[in-house]
């Protein structure tokens, strides 16, 4: 399947120095961006046939890519000067790159790719800064047996706010932590049909407009996911899977632990 990745948006939550430019995807988790490990997590289920919205930042993005270096996380064997790689990332892969503006939202850089994405019945998207361990296969085929139009994964809560209960002369009933609501959120990791389209118009948005129409049809599938699940929406939220990945604690990196099965 196709896989589409919402690269171009500005990321203004995950700057952490005024004229940064690079775009969120382009932040570092270890020696290679998040862009990348989302795109190894696609690629070890079997699906690396990639098209990238791009916008704020591409060439950023575009450079990475062109002036790739297969050394930085693969083994490999120097004679005479000339490096025998033991293993390859990106060999196998197939980058579309398409500029879908500044300033659109998702669901019209997804109208702007259509051309790119063939006659295949379904395809894959993401927003391309999240990063999870959860089945991708299993979750397409759970999907594709619902027979859906559309299907996005929910998480439970990641807040650590608290929801308070009040009376109206302001004594406080309750405290209670966001996650132990039983609510879902929006986990970003989409399995699509073609039918997504008819529900998209020009400039709008994928998730409130294409998915709530077909929530309102019965069309949309949940898929839940209760496993690791960590966006890096925020310089702090980065900062945090860089640390785990110092310290070998990386659980979305699954292609390190399984077989894809």
């Amino acid at each position: 399947m196709k896989v589409v990745l919402f690269c171009g948006g500005y990321g203004m939550r995950m700057r952490n120095a005024p004229g940064d430019d690079v775009p969120k995807p382009m932040q570092m988790v270890g020696p290679r961006p998040l862009i990348w490990h989302v795109m190894r997590y696609y690629a070890h289920f079997g699906h690396k046939d990639f098209v990238l919205c791009l916008g704020y930042g591409a060439n950023h993005i575009k450079d990475f890519f062109l002036n790739y270096d297969e050394a930085a996380s693969n083994d490999f064997v120097m004679r005479g000067g000339d490096v025998e790689l033991l293993d390859t990332d990106i060999a196998d892969w197939s980058i579309t790159f398409i500029d879908t503006g500044l300033e659109s939202a998702i669901g019209e850089r997804l109208r702007r790719v259509r051309p790119y994405l063939g006659d295949d019945e379904y395809f894959l998207a993401n927003y391309a800064d999240v990063l999870t361990d959860a089945p991708l296969n299993a979750m397409i085929d759970e999907v594709v047996a619902s027979q859906s139009a559309a299907s996005m994964m929910i998480v439970p809560p990641q807040s650590s706010f608290h929801c308070v209960d009040v009376t109206e002369s302001g004594v406080v009933k309750s405290i209670t932590p966001v996650s132990k609501f039983p609510i879902w959120e929006n986990g970003g990791f989409f399995v699509l049909t073609q039918e997504i389209f008819d529900h998209l118009p020009e400039g709008g948005d994928l998730v409130e407009d294409a998915c709530g129409a077909l929530a309102e049809q019965g069309r949309l599938y949940a898929y839940k996911h209760d496993g690791f699940w960590k966006p890096a929406d925020t310089f702090k939220e980065r900062a945090e899977l860089d640390a785990r990945y110092s310290h070998g604690d990386r659980p979305w990196m699954v292609w390190e632990s399984d077989t894809g099965a």
